[in-house]
């Protein structure tokens, strides 16, 4: 059995512990809030922008425009992968790199090319040191996210498809539900189909044309046409809707190390109360063990 000294050290290092976690989860949830405004704040203007685009695709969809373009086949597939710079928050970077990976590798095993957009210092680290490094990355704003980084990821997008270098865009982030639960969405944001556009669809929670209500309308007059207004409204969309992402990626990485480091200060309290029984046992032992040598010790005195 351990020593009530090692006993002792054990307790030190797991209150150390334990007051690092409970600052870190204290500072998550002061962040949460804000961060989850941002997120709430930025959806009625993605929302209207996909209404629009839905309205405005009904009288002017057409696939010469280079973003509504469909592919015979498909050679490259990129994904955007939203995570943070920052551990320390369960599943919330690994469980979302391991999927990309895993989609990389069986595209890669289809004989199809594929490539990330990280967002993020720990992704961008995971993808570099398995020799697949991002094509563009962003590191250090993770929590903070701005609009020029969503504006640079679109650009890159929208240039990348319309050349024919992209046949395909999947966006991966983690919606914040609420202050303790967080989703993971895996969003298609190129190419779009005409259905996606006018048909009815069955709303979910935060994403970008699944949202779109099944009304619209085809009696509006467009100057200049319908089409040359499409072809301007696709750019604002993808933008809107990737700041988006990343401002509801924020709550949700705020979310999940609020849970993790709170659920990492409730084993640690259980650890230490464990020590605290196994001391307060080890130094009764010792105790009564001194004892019976007092009390052998003064009967042999009585002995001689």
């Amino acid at each position: 059995m351990a020593s009530l000294r090692e006993i002792q050290r054990r307790m030190s290092s797991i209150r150390s512990t334990m007051q690092i976690t409970r600052t870190m989860e204290m500072i998550s949830t002061a962040r949460i809030h804000k961060a989850l405004v941002r997120a709430e704040e930025a959806e009625p203007y993605k929302d209207a922008i996909t209404r629009m685009l839905a309205n405005v695709a009904e009288s002017g969809f057409t696939t010469e425009q280079p973003l509504l373009a469909q592919r015979a086949e498909e050679k490259h597939v990129l994904f955007i992968l939203v995570a943070s710079d920052k551990g320390l928050a369960g599943g919330f970077n690994i469980v979302q790199q391991r999927a990309v990976e895993a989609e990389m590798r069986r595209l890669h095993a289809r004989g199809i090319e594929s490539s990330v957009i990280t967002c993020g210092r720990k992704p961008t680290e995971y993808f570099t040191y398995r020799k697949m490094a991002p094509v563009m990355s962003f590191v250090g704003i993770s929590s903070e996210p701005n609009q020029d980084e969503a504006d640079r990821i679109a650009s890159y997008v929208m240039r990348g498809y319309a050349t024919g270098e992209i046949d395909r865009v999947v966006l991966y982030y983690w919606h914040a539900k609420n202050r303790v639960e967080q989703t993971q969405v895996v969003e298609q944001l190129l190419p779009i189909t005409k259905d996606q556009l006018t048909m009815p669809n069955k709303p979910r929670e935060r994403e970008a044309l699944t949202r779109v209500e099944g009304h619209t309308y085809t009696d509006f007059a467009f100057d200049p046409s319908a089409e040359e207004v499409l072809g301007h409204l696709m750019p604002a969309y993808f933008r809107t809707v990737i700041f988006h992402a990343l401002l509801d990626s924020a709550a949700a990485e705020h979310g999940a190390r609020r849970r993790a480091m709170q659920s990492a200060t409730d084993n640690a309290r259980e650890v230490l109360n464990t020590l605290e029984r196994t001391f307060n046992r080890v130094r009764q032992g010792s105790i009564t063990t001194e004892l019976n040598e007092i009390i052998g010790g003064a009967s042999a005195l009585e002995d001689n």
